[in-house]
């Protein structure tokens, strides 16, 4: 689902309606009627996960402000093509520095044509199946498509992924287990409240179409494996 920029449709335009009918819903946040929700942050359309709305112009501004000038801690699940390593050959957790361009790249060219800067994700594996890697991933730097363009580049692209995946891959993801998304989740973000105190939003628990997958190919956490 797009965020904002399907009119009538997008998420912005159902909560408002959700909220307009509802008036338990109004009382619980203190907005009145006439409120429209809009988005402090974006998503891409095909990652599913937590994203920050406001009804409110100067909390959303306070809000934007943080994405705006990298004070947001970011989160993401995704499950990786193959089998990541879990440490650096020094024994630390992976970090990926690959630099990218601000405009997308593709399946060819993952870092993007023109200038690019500097970009950084931590990796942290959580477990394996068969075939795939589960990851949590953590955004230092919030280039476009950075998380799917360096999962590219280290050779372990995230499953589902149109744009810089296989199309071999997911012509199986999408006949052999009926999965036709992009494995990628947007977890948790930490940020400063309208109050200035941390505040931090999760996901209860990963999507089940990606559990689903995994569990059908064999997954196992990092934690039964070291037990």
């Amino acid at each position: 689902m797009s965020v904002h920029n399907d009119p009538g449709k997008d998420l912005c335009s159902q909560l408002t309606r959700l909220l307009r009918s509802e008036s338990a819903l109004r009382k619980e946040t203190g907005l009145g009627p006439d409120s429209r929700l809009n988005p402090v942050h974006r998503l891409d359309r095909e990652t599913s996960g937590v994203i920050l709305l406001a009804g409110d112009r100067a909390v959303q501004r306070h809000l934007a402000v943080q994405f705006e000038t990298r004070r947001v801690g970011k989160r993401y699940f995704a499950i990786l093509h193959g089998c990541l390593e879990s440490m650096t050959p020094s024994g630390r957790l992976i970090t990926w520095k690959w630099t990218l361009t601000k405009t997308p790249g593709g399946r060819k060219n993952p870092r993007g044509k023109g200038p690019r800067v500097h970009c950084t994700t931590h990796v942290k594996v959580l477990g394996y199946s068969d075939h795939y890697t589960l990851a949590e991933c953590r955004l230092l730097t919030g280039r476009k498509h950075q998380i799917r363009r360096h999962a590219r580049q280290a050779g372990h692209f995230v499953v589902g992924d149109r744009r810089y995946g296989s199309k071999r891959a997911l012509e199986f993801l999408n006949n052999k287990r009926n999965f036709n998304r992009l494995g990628l989740h947007a977890a948790r973000v930490e940020i400063q409240g309208p109050d200035d105190k941390p505040l931090t939003i999760h996901s209860a628990e990963l999507p089940a179409d990606m559990q689903h997958l995994l569990d059908e190919d064999g997954y196992t956490p990092v934690s039964a494996l070291l037990s």
